[in-house]
Parts: structure tokens; sequence; C-alpha cells
């Protein structure tokens, strides 16, 4: 009994000096941890063309072994000898500032650091009607629709309309490359991201007709897998629900269809029954024998 009491006496002991070691080792570790390094991150949140100043800049721990590339270490390593920067991206608060995220030393902020890489800006006139009244945003996805004169040789003439391009970015709306606040712009120029072909597909398209925007949900998924041309007799439709052409009329599987006339016949009507003549006269039956006997009126 007393060698337990002494074993369990020591125990705990042993406990009580192990947590008052853990406690300390722990208490030194956040006053200056080991294998970290100091990072600068965003103090404030900060948007797309918003300066960087020292106010908007703080210092966090990160483990050295984490560090994501692009950070800075020092104040005079983000901004050095007081040259400006810019945010192309919008960060959070806490968020590392990295040089992927900023403009060049002593540059402003600059569309062509948000071009991924082989990619085009390519602005084209938009007015209220083409542009969605206005609903079109930086970062939506648009499909481009190109109105132009039919070919000559097409019979009917008149203009079509070619889904030119589908699931582009918009990147600006005139000079507005935010588009934070969410409310509709009337704008004049749109400019989207494209590559060299689509570039070259927009540059011909405004000389040769209008372009017109239609806003769609993002996503390669929502492409349309069949694109066809539209041109004035697709909005012409026969009584027969099918396509109408101005020289042969209605044209199509429907137009041979016979819709059935329903025929409403009244029937003549029935002559009046000659009314029966008045007699005097009494009818007996007897089984199936029936007799009458002739009476005489009153008086007789």
């Amino acid at each position: 009994m007393i060698a337990l009491g002494i074993a369990i006496v020591l125990g705990l002991f042993a406990v009580y000096l192990a947590n008052i070691f853990l406690t300390r080792t722990q208490v030194e570790a956040q006053a200056s941890p080991a294998g970290t390094v100091k990072v600068a991150v965003a103090a404030v949140p900060l948007d797309y063309g918003v300066e960087i100043t020292p106010d908007k800049v703080r210092f966090a721990d990160y483990p050295q072994a984490s560090l994501p590339p692009g950070s800075f270490n020092s104040l005079g390593q983000l901004l050095p000898a007081g040259k400006r920067r810019v945010a192309l991206r919008p960060m959070m608060i806490n968020e590392p500032i990295l040089g992927s995220k900023l403009s060049g030393e002593g540059q402003g902020a600059s569309l062509a650091a948000l071009l991924p890489d082989g990619k085009r800006a390519a602005a084209v006139r938009v007015n209220d009607v083409s542009g969605v009244a206005g609903f079109i945003q930086p970062n939506d996805s648009v499909d481009v629709l190109v109105t132009r004169a039919a070919p000559a040789s097409q019979a009917g003439g008149g203009q079509i309309t070619d889904i030119l391009l589908q699931n582009i970015k918009v990147l600006a709306m005139d000079q507005n490359a935010t588009g934070a606040d969410g409310k509709p712009i009337l704008a004049r120029t749109a400019t989207l991201e494209v590559d060299t072909l689509e570039a070259q597909k927009l540059a011909l398209a405004q000389q040769i007709g209008s372009l017109s925007f239609v806003l769609r949900k993002p996503g390669a998924e929502q492409d349309s897998a069949t694109v066809e041309t539209v041109s004035l007799n697709d909005l012409r439709y026969s009584l027969y629900g099918a396509r109408y052409s101005p020289t042969a009329g209605p044209t199509g599987p429907q137009a041979q269809r016979v819709i059935p006339v329903r025929r409403v016949v009244r029937a003549a009507p029935r002559p009046a029954r000659p009314a029966r003549p008045a007699t005097n006269s009494v009818e007996v039956i007897r089984g199936t024998q029936n007799s009458s006997y002739e009476v005489g009126g009153y008086g007789s």
C-alpha cells in the first residue's frame, strides 16, 4: 500500500510538470512562431483599380513551407521607392497580396493584365437594344449575333441573322471593368475576351452588319449544338403553321395538311300534323279486338 501511494504521488507530480512544460512551449510558440515568415495581406477589402497604400496592408505569419508564390515579405518589397501599385483583382481581408494581382511598379490598372494566355480584348459598338438594356455587366457571358444582308443567290433576299460567337466573356462595358454595383448602365462600347480568330470575325461582322448580344448563363454546356440562319421567311407564317415563301406560298410538310371543315346541316322543319276531326264515337276494346260505335251529340 505504501509503494502504491508513492507511485500515485509521483505520477501526479509528473503530470503537473508536463502540463507546465507544454503550456510554456505553446506560449513561446505564439510569441515567436518557429518556421514562419511575414507575408503581406490585405488589411481592408481591395477592389479593382484601388491603389495599394501602407495603411491597406498588414503582415501576417505564414508557414514557410506553404508560402504562396509571388508573395511579399516587406513593405519595401511591395512598394519599392514609393512607386505605386494598383489592384487588378478584388481581394478580401487577410487575403495574401500576390504579384499576379497587382499592376507593375509605378503602373496603373491595365485591362491587359486580366487577359489569360492566348486571349485578346476586342471592343464592339452596342446600343440600348443590342446591349440588353444595360443589364450586361463585366464578367457576364453572352452570345454574339450578326444581322446582315442576305446573299443575292438566296431566295427571298432581305436580311438574315446568324449566331457569330457563343459563350464570350464580357471584360468591360464602356470604361467600367468592375460592375460592382450591379446597376444597369447604358453603354456604347463592350469589350469582349476573344481569341485571334474570334477578333477577326468581330471586326468583319461590324463592317457588314450590326451586332447584338444575348445574355446567357455561363458555361460551355449551354452552347447550342445546331445553329440555324434566320431569314425574313422565318418570320412569316401561314394559317397552316408552315413557313411562308412570297413566291411559292406555304412550304413544308405542314402545307400539305388538309384541315377538315365541320359542316352543320340543319334538318327541314317537319310539317304539322293535321288536326283530327271532332267526332262522337266510342271505341270499345275486348281482348285483342276493338270496336267503334257512333253516338249522337248533344241535343240528338
